[in-house]
């Protein structure tokens, strides 16, 4: 086969022509090549590579008050079952013993063979942890998790002197706890002041993830202010925390400790991006009462409360959703004695606002027990101020719910409007009310559908409809009657010793 080819004929000129344009367009991209490294060498560039945050100072001036705590517990003859760890923590038991890493808590130490339990009363290694110094003469701050139900604490410190410590105290509602050590002159931290800090401000931690002592992981701020606990409002970083880290300090850029690193986010029980902080203001605050006491004092008030929705916020007329709602009142409680009602929206606690329900347990365990405070609350459309006695925070007592008894037995009703609610009620004996201290109200025979999704059941007492008294039947239903049931109803009801509110939605076909 024969290929054909074309080939233009040039004449002297249009070579040189094309030579010329050859030549500079070569001249060209060597030009912005130039350009392009210099342009890398250029001081403002240079400016932006020094902007980058660098650590080395940080490590050098706070790494020294990072210590590792190691837990041991002495266990019993079979005291670990006979489960075994699973192929995966197989794998990562075998990294731990070739590299000689501490095993993290929860995972069983010992040959891949071993039986499991055995235990011989020696102390066994429990977890290991992260702390830092508080003070020269050996107070060191960590997570309460890590120190629970130790029989021995071991600090090491990054200069490999290593301490027997004593638990000073633990308070495991916010996870902090404080540990001592005999010893003095020790290089304590800096505490920083948690309100400067800002969202995507480089933060920095120093711990012992897996048992790697006098690890740095480096992040930026996520957010403040999370609400992952009754107590306190976490500090979200994407700072690299893994099993180990918990106690450790995170730190902002002037080398002042702003939280201990307590949590992480994650699906596979690994740093996955999202790590949360105790703000190191409240973990001083506990810390201050641990060192004093060896526990931590909070108020109450005995109130159940609950997040302030759109709809209840409509149902009830208070307009915007902020505040927290009352669930429950316990009954002989300072907030019961102080009249606080189930339905009413707590809007201010001792002058200050509460825009979120979370706000309102931080407050209260804040006050000192004993205290007198004022408290703002809505209740049908107007705000009034109560006196309330804040009690000491003690145990939880569980509500019985006694079921209403009687020598009379009271016919059930249902009745269209309450049908549509899920709920069959009848009237209250004398005997009744004398036991559960009501002057009137309905009592629940049963709830289904909307009722029982509200959390309304058998043996409940109705008290109020739509912020409207019920004493009998047929104020309950003249009370449904006037509401729009194509909206939530506010029930408020009692349950043993315990007032209580729910939100109840009707059926969407349900007609007046």
């Amino acid at each position: 086969m024969i290929t054909h080819t074309t080939t233009e004929f040039q004449t002297p000129a249009s070579a040189a022509k094309a030579w010329s344009w050859r030549r500079w367009l070569a001249t060209a991209t060597l030009v912005a090549a130039v350009g392009v490294f210099g342009a890398l060498h250029h001081p403002a560039s240079q400016a932006q590579v020094r902007g980058l945050p660098d650590f080395t100072e940080l490590v050098e001036q706070v790494g020294p008050s990072v210590v590792n705590i190691r837990t041991t517990e002495r266990a019993a003859a079979n005291s670990r079952g006979s489960q075994g760890n699973s192929p995966n923590e197989e794998e990562m038991l075998e990294f731990f013993r070739r590299f000689g890493i501490p095993v993290p808590p929860g995972m069983r130490p010992g040959p891949r063979n071993a039986p499991p339990g055995g235990g011989s009363g020696e102390p066994q290694q429990r977890g290991v942890g992260s702390g830092f110094i508080l003070t020269t003469d050996g107070f060191i701050m960590t997570n309460a998790h890590v120190v629970d139900g130790a029989d021995e604490v071991l600090v090491t410190l990054p200069d490999k002197r290593e301490f027997k410590a004593r638990i000073v105290g633990a308070d495991k509602r916010t996870d902090v706890a404080v540990v001592k050590v005999d010893a003095a002159g020790l290089p304590a931290v800096k505490l920083g002041d948690v309100n400067r800090l800002k969202v995507g401000e480089w933060v920095m931690a120093i711990g012992s993830p897996f048992g790697l002592e006098n690890t740095v992981t480096a992040g930026i701020v996520s957010a403040k202010q999370r609400d992952t606990g009754d107590y306190l409002p976490f500090i979200q970083t994407d700072v690299a925390i893994n099993p180990g880290n918990s106690g450790g300090p995170l730190i902002n850029m002037r080398g002042e400790v702003v939280g201990i690193n307590s949590q992480i986010y994650s699906r596979s029980g690994g740093f996955m991006g999202i790590s949360f902080a105790i703000p190191i203001d409240e973990a001083t605050r506990v810390s201050e009462q641990l060192r004093a006491t060896g526990r931590v004092t909070r108020g109450r008030i005995g109130v159940q409360i609950d997040q302030v929705t759109k709809d209840v916020a409509e149902a009830i007329g208070l307009g915007a959703a902020r505040g927290a709602l009352v669930r429950g009142v316990e009954g002989g409680a300072p907030a019961d004695r102080a009249g606080v009602e189930a339905g009413d929206i707590i809007l201010r606690f001792d002058g200050k606002p509460i825009e979120k329900s979370s706000d309102l347990p931080r407050l209260v365990g804040n006050t000192k027990p004993g205290t007198s405070s004022t408290m703002q609350v809505f209740r049908r459309g107007a705000t009034r101020d109560l006196q309330v006695q804040v009690a000491e925070l003690e145990p939880e007592r569980t509500a019985s719910a006694r079921p209403a008894t009687g020598r009379e037995a009271p016919q059930a009703r249902s009745s269209p409007a309450a049908t549509s609610m899920g709920l069959t009620v009848a009237e209250l004996t004398e005997a009744q009310r004398t036991e559960m201290k009501v002057r009137g109200g309905v009592r629940v025979e049963a709830a289904t559908e909307a009722a029982a999704r509200a959390g309304l059941r058998e043996g409940d007492v109705i008290v109020a409809v739509a912020n409207q008294e019920v004493n009998t039947v047929r104020d309950f239903d003249a009370a449904l009657g006037r509401v729009d049931r194509s909206k939530p109803v506010a029930i408020q009801f009692r349950r043993g010793e315990w007032a209580q509110f729910a939100l109840v939605r009707p059926a969407p076909n349900a007609t007046r």
